[in-house]
């Protein structure tokens, strides 16, 4: 085996490695820069790299990996992330580039402006034993875990990829990424590629899809879109003319076969998926769009552990080993191998769920949902609290969240219901604008949970939706559909008549003040108040306030027959 790999595989000094503001920058001057960066960072064996240029980042990779640093690469930068950090490595410091960085953390600014020496430097050979970083999870199912990365399985891995991925042609690609380095997928596939394939990284992250295409336009062909389905989604619903990419490249969720086939057309680029993960690395990929069999990289095995038939959720199913892979890791996925070389992906053994006799993933319910027309993104979500006990009669009640503007929740579920089993339904689904997600297109479930909450919280609080498929909507105005009042008044009486255990037999309306417009698909709450009582008469006074979206939509009075029993404001 190799002692030491060298830092580039570019073939001279005048190569490409990065391209920065649509300038080229050249090998020899990366390693100008790694070197004199190296010289001035401050003592501390534990670098946090959170520079968001992607260029510096791969510098600070680079020098930090020169000098005997370990660097620190969480996927997001919250406070209790950076909490973690310090209490994992008590010296370390930020590395970053932003001039108002606020990191709770000793901080070291990349001045790109300091003097830098003039003189050639060679390429270094790094001993590929030598610790490179501490890569760590998603924190989607649960607190971050550390996994360490030598500088050896970093080298493997990307060479296997490259190869794989076709870039091994003596071509000048350029990658172009939609994820942040500190990612286990965006350092492999845009920083690891571009040192160890001979390729170049565009320095801005493009993140938005007016950033994508930016990007895109502003480097070279051959180039690589590297990316992930959150991203890819929003860049194809945003309804404008793509620059061809020669290659997508897609990981960190599974992806529909109709997508990658969409993706294919708008790009004119063939996608491949990569599967991997944090602890691993990249182990296989797939053609999605025509295939749903994985493959794996040069010298990657699978292994059957000790749960023959895979069904088992404590026992390891599958151990994968070999190539980058120093050594074996049971996957956490429900994995069907088909000979040597292929398996098929059934999905995580977290995200598997049995309703009623009956099994299927997390990944495969989100999918379904956001292939629904309108739904911009989406996902299911399992309650902590709720969990299947048939002898007790409880079963798990599946929450979905869907981002679907101008798309009744009504229609939304139809469509499910042709999609998936009425077992895996959601009970509820919510609208909501949008998801958390971070910067790698994932939903921390530390994250989604308080979503959940105050989803759950709100739908469970009095109150009424009027969707599109109202009578009154379709006059009332055709081309801006808004909920006419006297519907909104017919519906409020009704749930102030729930609220208070009889119907209201309502004498008088008195002067009712209709102050935002609600449209169809808006939440309205109502809370009420009793303003007069005269039980002698058999009558009473309530007044009332409509809301929808944080404002007020409309408030008034009522005269009534029925006598309600007094008391403080109540929703309903």
């Amino acid at each position: 085996m190799t002692s030491t790999f060298a830092l580039l595989s570019h073939p001279d000094p005048g190569s490409v490695i990065a391209w920065r503001g649509g300038q080229p920058v050249t090998a020899s001057q990366f390693l100008t820069d790694v070197h004199a960066l190296a010289a001035r960072l401050p003592v501390g064996d534990h670098v946090f790299n959170a520079c968001a240029d992607r260029y510096r980042f791969a510098v600070g990779l680079c020098a930090a990996l020169l000098c005997g640093k370990v660097s620190l690469l969480p996927s997001a930068q919250t406070p209790e992330t950076v909490r973690q950090l310090a209490a994992f490595a008590p010296d370390v410091f930020c590395l970053h580039d932003d001039a108002e960085c606020s990191v709770a953390l000793p901080r070291f600014f990349y001045d790109a402006s300091e003097p830098k020496p003039s003189a050639p430097r060679p390429v270094p050979d790094i001993p590929a034993e030598r610790l490179m970083a501490y890569v760590f999870t998603s924190g989607t199912t649960g607190q971050p875990v550390a996994h360490a990365k030598t500088w050896g399985a970093m080298v493997r891995g990307a060479r296997a990829t490259a190869q794989r991925l076709g870039m091994a042609d003596s071509r000048a690609w350029t990658l172009v990424g939609t994820l942040p380095p500190q990612h286990m997928f965006g350092l492999e596939a845009t920083v690891m590629l571009a040192l160890q394939g001979s390729a170049a990284l565009a320095s801005a992250r493009a993140f938005y899809p007016a950033d994508i295409r930016a990007a895109l336009r502003d480097v070279p062909q051959p180039r690589a879109l590297v990316t992930s389905p959150v991203h890819l989604r929003a860049l194809l619903q945003s309804d404008s003319d793509l620059p061809a990419a020669d290659l997508v490249l897609s990981a960190t969720a599974p992806m529909s076969r109709a997508m990658a086939r969409q993706a294919q057309a708008s790009l004119a680029a063939p996608l491949l998926e990569i599967y991997g993960s944090t602890e691993t690395g990249a182990m296989a990929t797939r053609r999605t769009a025509e295939t749903d069999e994985w493959t794996l990289l040069p010298g990657i095995t699978l292994e059957r552990g000790g749960d023959p038939d895979g069904e088992s959720e404590s026992a390891p199913a599958i151990q994968v080993h070999g190539g980058h892979i120093e050594h074996p890791i049971a996957l956490g996925d429900a994995i069907a191998p088909i000979d040597a070389e292929r398996f098929v992906l059934h999905g995580r053994k977290a995200d598997m769920i049995k309703i009623a006799g009956k099994r299927t993933s997390l990944a495969y319910l989100n999918q379904q949902l956001t292939a629904i027309d309108g739904v911009q993104d989406g996902t299911f979500y399992v309650p902590d609290d709720v969990h299947e006990d048939e002898a007790a009669g409880r079963v798990v009640r599946l929450v979905a969240l869907a981002v679907a503007p101008g798309v009744p929740a009504a229609r939304i579920l139809q469509a499910l219901r042709e999609r998936v089993d009425a077992a895996f339904l959601p009970r509820p689904l919510c609208l909501v604008d949008s998801l958390p997600r971070n910067a790698a297109g994932k939903l921390p479930r530390e994250a989604l949970a308080p979503l959940v909450a105050a989803q759950l919280a709100r739908r469970h609080a009095p109150g009424f939706v009027i969707d599109a498929g109202h009578p009154a909507i379709a006059g009332h105005f055709p081309g801006n559909p808004v909920v006419p009042g006297v519907v909104l008044l017919d519906h409020a009486i009704l749930q102030i008549g729930a609220a208070l255990g009889q119907p209201l037999a309502v004498t008088q309306v008195g002067t009712v003040k209709f102050l935002s417009p609600v449209h169809p698909g808006e939440r309205v709450e109502v809370a009420h108040q009793l303003h007069g009582d005269d039980a002698a008469a058999g009558t009473a006074s309530i007044r009332f306030t409509l809301s929808a979206g944080g404002r007020d939509v409309a408030s008034g009075t009522l005269s009534t027959r029925a006598t309600p029993a007094s008391g403080e404001a109540l929703p309903c």
